[in-house]
């Protein structure tokens, strides 16, 4: 949907981004717990040779198993959590007027009601499968991860504020900037 480049966009305009699935990389590194609990519950298999947790193998499982989905999650959500609300609570101290954390499950997880507003990025269902096989990803993978997730008209309806992202970069920059002029935040 554009969340890396809307995240992109609000740094470059001065503003902190927490990215929670570069968190969850870093929450499931080699030697922290969370990797060791992902090992007791799935295997050595899903741990690569150099110790680091086989992203293949864990999308694999858990896409097509909503019981390890669920597994996977209730080992994952807790600690990504912990790092964004400690992240963000720094930002408050520093005196920060505002900070964006990237949350591709936000709703699935309970957690838009921790922050003052919510953007939804979208785009048409054409626009996100185009996208999505450009990364690499087959129609299975795909079709996995989005059955997953919310519905977009969901997610659009329970939100402050819309980017409708189709339209390249500079499109996405002007509606991020009317959203910030809105919300009393002047880019720089």
């Amino acid at each position: 949907m554009g969340k890396s480049a809307a995240g992109h966009w609000l740094e470059r305009h001065g503003l902190q981004v927490v990215d929670s699935d570069v968190v969850a990389r870093d929450v499931c590194a080699p030697g922290t717990a969370a990797l060791a609990a992902i090992r007791e519950r799935f295997g050595t298999e899903v741990i690569a040779s150099d110790g680091s947790l086989r992203r293949d193998e864990m999308a694999r499982r858990v896409f097509g198993d909503e019981e390890a989905r669920k597994a996977l999650e209730a080992i994952l959500h807790p600690r990504i959590r912990s790092v964004w609300k400690a992240e963000t609570q720094r930002w408050r101290g520093e005196g920060r007027i505002a900070g964006a954390v990237q949350i591709p499950l936000l709703f699935e997880t309970a957690a838009e009601n921790e922050f003052d507003a919510v953007i939804c990025l979208a785009c048409s269902a054409e626009i996100q499968k185009a996208r999505l096989l450009g990364r690499g990803w087959d129609e299975a993978q795909i079709a996995g991860r989005i059955r997953t997730q919310l519905p977009i008209e969901e997610k659009i309806d329970r939100s402050d504020f819309v980017v409708w992202n189709e339209s390249g970069l500079d499109e996405l920059g002007e509606q991020l900037e009317r959203i910030l002029q809105e919300l009393g935040i002047a880019p720089d």
